[in-house]
């Protein structure tokens, strides 16, 4: 059976920033990310390497399977990579 392909950090941050602009399209999405993580708005500004603003969209789509299903779909991405990006955004992903 093939390995699957390792996961980088470069990777895992374009798929944290395609979860960013899912939910920056839809204002109710946005805005129940915002205050369920306390992330302020002008916080997004930072987010060029900033690993817990990442992660923490990752994280924010992995707590809530049908927004997941929808944002994978959306992405053309299968839904248990997001969870390998999360991790590795966080430090805990281990090869």
């Amino acid at each position: 059976m093939a390995k699957a392909p390792r996961m980088t950090v470069e990777g895992a941050e374009a798929l944290a920033l395609q979860g960013l602009t899912f939910l920056a399209g839809d204002a109710e999405r946005l805005n129940r990310f915002l205050t369920l993580t306390g992330i302020d708005p002008a916080d997004l500004g930072g987010w060029e390497g900033n690993h817990a603003i990442q992660g923490a969209v990752l994280d924010h789509l992995l707590s809530d399977e049908s927004l997941l299903l929808v944002f994978a779909a959306e992405a053309g991405v299968p839904p248990e990579t997001i969870w390998p990006c999360q991790q590795l955004l966080a430090g805990g992903w281990q090869d």
